[in-house]
């Protein structure tokens, strides 16, 4: 369990897939020219597009998508770990699948994971997002084996959902990857707690890199991509510009702070509350 350098990814990803590519690509050189041996990226990085129509119009099937292809060669001419946060995945009944990979140094795509939770909500003064009426939502959790350790996937709004990181830490996860396009209205409240909170839960790294700044008229990030400690302590925060953050990760970190509070072991059957008498 030796330690390595994990650089998370910030962009500000628009409607040109090929540019948002080069865009990513571009940090990702950078990261690891610096020492980086896994490097992380967004949700999606490759395409930040509002509407159905146009999500559906840029989505591509997986055996033809130009951006898994474009990234399996970079992770190959740079020599690294790839975790792409997510690339839009054209299904065959015409929804998409928001879909995460873990990219080898040799380009072999070693895990690929679809986004469970789907960000259905009205945050108020007319910002709404519907992402289910676009996208098919995951039904399996995810892990892959890293030469480090093993990584849990999710993508954004699976960060609320904190069953799922438990499952995940409880079946050898070390670390955990969210990478996130968060709006800017809950990011500015939530970010960094539900991730510190996450961290601390599961006594996991974990890594977020995010989409920052202004889409579209209608469509903000909130930055911030963040790596932080098992302990909950914020190792790196990209704050609210494009750019990289890196940090280095030591795996026994991990068993130090669950040895210190080993809640993981902890879990005991309860009986459920009653539903509600319904008048």
């Amino acid at each position: 369990m030796s330690p390595f350098k994990a650089a998370c990814i910030q962009v500000t990803a628009g409607n040109n897939l090929m540019a948002n590519c080069e865009a990513a690509a571009a940090q990702a050189v950078e990261a690891r020219a610096a020492g980086a041996d896994l490097v992380l990226m967004p949700e999606n990085v490759a395409m930040m597009e509002s509407g159905r129509t146009a999500l559906v119009l840029n989505a591509e099937p997986e055996p033809e998508n130009r951006a898994l292809a474009f990234f399996r060669h970079l992770a190959r001419e740079i020599d690294v770990w790839l975790h792409i946060g997510s690339l839009h995945v054209l299904l065959d009944d015409g929804m998409i699948a928001n879909r995460s990979y873990v990219i080898d140094p040799s380009g072999v795509v070693r895990a690929s994971y679809d986004k469970i939770h789907m960000f259905d909500v009205d945050l108020g003064l007319g910002e709404s997002y519907r992402e289910s009426s676009t996208f098919t939502p995951g039904d399996r959790a995810v892990a892959v084996d890293l030469p480090w350790g093993r990584l849990g996937l999710s993508v954004c709004y699976d960060l609320r959902f904190p069953h799922l990181f438990r499952a995940l830490a409880q079946a050898g996860c070390l670390f955990l990857a969210v990478p996130a396009a968060f709006t800017r209205t809950t990011g500015k409240a939530h970010w960094h707690v539900l991730l510190r909170a996450r961290a601390i839960e599961t006594g996991c790294y974990v890594f977020a890199p995010a989409q920052c700044g202004d889409h579209s008229p209608r469509r903000q990030t909130y930055g911030h991509a963040l790596i932080v400690s098992p302990w909950g302590e914020i190792l790196a925060d990209a704050l609210e510009r494009p750019g990289w953050v890196m940090a280095e990760i030591d795996p026994l970190k991990v068993l130090e702070a669950r040895r210190k509070v080993p809640s993981l072991d902890h879990d005991r059957a309860f009986a459920l509350p009653e539903p509600p008498v319904e008048e």
